[in-house]
């Protein structure tokens, strides 16, 4: 669970719901009397987040049981039964809040994902994700991705060079920009660049980038964009990228579409957690 910061995060986020005690469930004087709960899916989706969900109450109390009715990536259904919870219920009426919102969100971007890898399906094309995560979520964010069928981009600035727009007019263009990053780098790192049209990706094909980011371009700029790199970078399709028009882009022969909307303004997945 280290990879994830889990701990870290977990305990922010009771410092951060309980920070002196639940005034509710303390002055219930419930003490270490046990109860037993169900968490139940409210919609159809991806179930992701599980592994938190239990991290959250195991690091709560160790006398919680709580076992998962369905794996990480599992299509579940409105109605179903996902966890079951038992132990101390002061506890679990303290950590239900923070678990949820976790699982929730992690399976929120999954469900997401999967929607989009499924309109893409008999392309070449891949959904990858971008960096505008939740800041201290990233990881988990990026993992929910993948259990939705995506694939993921750079997890940070030390991963490989992106040439954005602000890049290349502090540089003084695309060729000066790529040039730039090739003098002060390693060999080995993989230099990326950002296009808006034709003739800047002229350039950074002429700079040999090894991947070019096609920016906000019309489905037919994009074909062209194919037609003309024939294989000589990777490309990455971003910018205004829906369910509605994504396999419109993949299908113009693009390698990777990103998606800033998996991680920055997904929709929660619903869940309840209901004491029996």
């Amino acid at each position: 669970m280290r990879e994830y910061g889990l701990e870290k995060l977990i305990e922010r986020a009771f410092e951060e719901d309980f920070p002196y005690g639940d005034l509710t469930t303390d002055a219930l004087v419930l003490g270490r009397k046990s109860g037993k709960g169900t968490v139940t899916a409210k919609e159809d989706g991806v179930f992701a987040g599980g592994f938190v969900f239990k991290e959250v109450f195991s690091r709560l109390d160790e006398g919680i049981t709580v076992t998962l009715s369905v794996k990480e990536g599992e299509i579940v259904q409105n109605g179903q039964e996902v966890i079951t919870i038992e132990g101390p219920l002061n506890s679990i009426l303290k950590g239900e809040r923070i678990a949820l919102n976790l699982l929730q969100r992690l399976s929120g971007i999954a469900s997401a994902t999967k929607n989009y890898v499924e309109r893409i399906q008999g392309t070449k094309a891949q959904i990858t994700d971008t960096r505008k995560t939740t800041p201290g979520l990233r990881a988990l964010e990026k993992k929910a991705v993948q259990l939705g069928g995506g694939i993921n981009h750079r997890f940070s600035l030390s991963d490989h060079v992106l040439i954005k727009d602000n890049h290349i007019i502090a540089a003084g263009g695309v060729k000066p920009a790529i040039r730039g990053c090739r003098k002060g780098l390693s060999h080995t790192v993989k230099v990326q660049v950002e296009v808006k049209n034709s003739a800047e990706l002229t350039q950074a094909i002429e700079e040999n980038a090894d991947m070019i980011l096609l920016d906000n371009m019309t489905i037919q700029e994009m074909k062209e964009a194919v037609d003309f790199t024939d294989g000589r970078a990777v490309l990455e399709a971003s910018g205004n990228v829906t369910l509605e028009r994504v396999e419109d882009i993949a299908k113009t022969g693009v390698d990777i579409i990103s998606i800033g909307a998996l991680t920055h303004s997904v929709k929660a997945m619903d869940f309840s957690l209901n004491i029996n």
